[in-house]
């Protein structure tokens, strides 16, 4: 278990550092071509990616969890789930979660808010129903895990890099169509500009699919980490078999909100690996019982 984490930190670590290479990329590629202006309108790009994020960052949980249908619950509205993830809470160190339930017989659930101490979890009423005990203690201790792990910090690090990437790259292909000032190395400026219209096209792409790839990573991660919570990875591996098996589309699925959820909100809908916000459901069974 130990082994899976810290592998799965180091690949989450090592894809935003091509991030930032990336964006270093495409800021030389504009700075080499307009001198010092391109800088200032790369570090303009980086503010305002910045700015936006911030504001999805302390009110995306809410945004979330309304877009789902989930509504809060107190103790007394079901202590069974109440007490199995206030003892998850309490083995993992963590402030407990605010508890949520969507009723949707899909079997689905998802962890979100910015930090452990402003955090929820939902689960919607067809997982509850659908999964025995262990089971529904492996889905929410993997849940616990992205709130412990700071998932969702890492993934608007993520977001910030892929708005910086797409705003520059917008901005840099529109200057080389509309035309703009430049050095006077007309050689130099014809090889930057091929560069930099190829980089200005490719980026966004390029981003969208290290985005996938470190929510995939963080997956992977919470798997351990509820795992190493638990004590029983058996009692998950069941879970995202059963949760597999299923054809049932959640009824209020969001593509905006999809990698938040411990298996894709879109059942049924075939998707290539590259493009998908969950790792294959075989690829983490084996791997939690290869623990």
């Amino acid at each position: 278990m130990y082994k899976q984490i810290d592998s799965n930190k180091r690949k989450s670590f090592f894809l935003i550092l091509v991030f930032i290479l990336v964006i270093v990329g495409l800021g030389w590629v504009w700075g080499y071509y307009y001198g010092e202006g391109g800088y200032f309108i790369t570090i303009l790009a980086a503010i305002f990616a910045m700015l936006m994020s911030a504001v999805s960052f302390f009110a995306g949980d809410k945004v979330a969890l309304t877009q789902s249908g989930a509504k809060e619950i107190k103790k007394e509205d079901n202590p069974y789930v109440w007490r199995m993830v206030e003892n998850l809470s309490i083995t993992a160190g963590v402030p407990m979660p605010k508890v949520h339930i969507i009723d949707d017989p899909a079997m689905n659930a998802f962890a979100t808010g910015r930090d452990p101490e402003h955090s929820s979890i939902a689960l919607t009423t067809g997982i509850i129903k659908g999964l025995e005990n262990e089971e529904l203690e492996g889905v929410i201790a993997h849940e616990m895990s992205h709130i412990k792990n700071y998932d969702i910090r890492v993934m608007m690090v993520v977001i910030v890099c892929v708005g910086i990437v797409t705003l520059m790259a917008d901005w840099l292909l529109r200057s080389f169509i509309w035309g703009g000032k430049s050095r006077d190395n007309k050689q130099g400026n014809a090889i930057v500009m091929i560069v930099g219209i190829a980089l200005a096209i490719l980026s966004p792409l390029f981003a969208k699919l290290i985005q996938l790839a470190v929510s995939r990573k963080r997956e992977f991660l919470a798997d351990a980490s509820g795992a190493l919570l638990t004590r029983y990875p058996e009692g998950l591996a069941r879970a995202l078999e059963k949760i597999s098996y299923q054809n049932q589309p959640l009824r209020r699925a969001n593509k905006a909100t999809a990698h938040l959820y411990i298996s894709s909100p879109f059942k049924g809908k075939k998707v290539s690996k590259l493009f998908a916000t969950h790792p294959p459901v075989e690829e983490r069974v084996v791997e939690l019982r290869s623990m």
